[in-house]
């Protein structure tokens, strides 16, 4: 007779057990299978590990938002967790420009870690992503032209032809290279080389397999990447702040370095890849020549000029002394 009321209070605890569970929104605008989805599915995987199962993600089968609306979706809680591009939304960030600039170097890990690093010691303190929890900052490979039309080895080369940019500071490059450029989100590069809207694109190695842009038959290469791109992982701040400390805990202790070697690691080895494929592809790759990387060099010079005072009129001290200490981070990194 005892056998009934024994089992009541077990399902009711095994309910309770089971409401205290907390359950993240995780929007991707890319599809499953691209590098920043299977990043952001393998933090999922961990803050559910290290919570003991107090913690999961819903990962949402479609987005919330097209890539340059992510950061208010996760803001104003739309989703509890994504990623964007700081650069799809221009003039919003000042100091993630610093992570753009041409020829940091070779790796995404590297330019990840360092990035990370440089952002919790200058940058979260002056609140640069406000409105949303920042779990991470990240880059990816460095950046490639690549287009469907004729090797681009000088600067006259790459003025002949039409391109899709990503924003940032590849944008007020382009501009002063005088390249024909338009900035749309990366999902739509398909679509615009496909239909001859677009010559050729912008892009890391990884993006050629990512987005199936088996019409790419030409890659010119910078020592160090002719731009990169600043991400930002983040999660709703209401969302976070409604946690325990204990599971407050456990997120932060994934977050930061930890989240961006998952991103960066992750990035490379696509990029390798990618890198493969390409050959199969016939995927012509040279290295643009030495007056073409001295003109990049040049105008870079003067976009440094202008984010340094930018990025002081925000209240950064010595942005100068800050990205020099950005770069040689980088070749620390291991």
């Amino acid at each position: 007779m005892k056998l009934i009321p024994l089992l009541a209070t077990a399902a009711l605890l095994s309910a309770g057990a089971a409401s205290a569970q907390t359950v993240f929104t995780a929007s991707s605008w890319v599809p499953p299978t691209h590098t920043l989805s299977m990043a952001q599915k393998s933090w999922c995987d961990l803050l559910e590990k290290e919570s003991a199962g107090r913690m999961k993600c819903n990962i949402l089968p479609k987005s919330v938002a097209a890539a340059p609306g992510t950061f208010d979706a996760v803001r104003d809680g739309l989703a509890d967790i994504s990623y964007t591009v700081d650069g799809y939304t221009p003039g919003r960030f000042v100091f993630t420009q610093l992570a753009e600039f041409p020829f940091l170097g070779d790796s995404a890990l590297a330019t990840s870690v360092a990035y990370q690093h440089l952002y919790a010691k200058h940058f979260a303190p002056l609140g640069e992503h406000r409105g949303v929890k920042v779990l991470a900052v990240f880059t990816h490979g460095p950046g490639i032209i690549f287009n469907s039309k004729q090797p681009v080895k000088t600067l006259d080369d790459a003025t002949k032809l039409k391109f899709r940019i990503g924003g940032g500071n590849i944008n007020e490059l382009s501009k002063l290279m005088g390249f024909n450029t338009t900035l749309k989100p990366a999902p739509d590069s398909f679509e615009l080389l496909s239909t001859g809207v677009m010559d050729g694109t912008f892009f890391p190695d990884e993006s050629i397999a990512s987005f199936k842009l088996n019409m790419i038959k030409h890659a010119t290469t910078f020592p160090g990447g002719l731009y990169n791109t600043s991400f930002v992982f983040m999660m709703n701040p209401a969302k976070y702040n409604a946690l325990s400390a204990q599971d407050k805990a456990v997120v932060d202790k994934i977050s930061g370095e930890v989240a961006t070697r998952i991103f960066g690691e992750g990035w490379d080895k696509v990029d390798a890849a990618s890198r493969e494929l390409q050959k199969t592809q016939g995927v012509a790759r040279i290295q643009a020549d030495d007056s073409f990387i001295k003109a990049v060099a040049a105008k870079q010079a003067e976009l440094e000029d202008k984010w340094a005072a930018a990025a002081a009129a925000k209240g950064l001290k010595d942005p100068k002394a800050v990205l020099a200490e950005f770069r040689a981070e980088i070749k620390k990194v291991k």
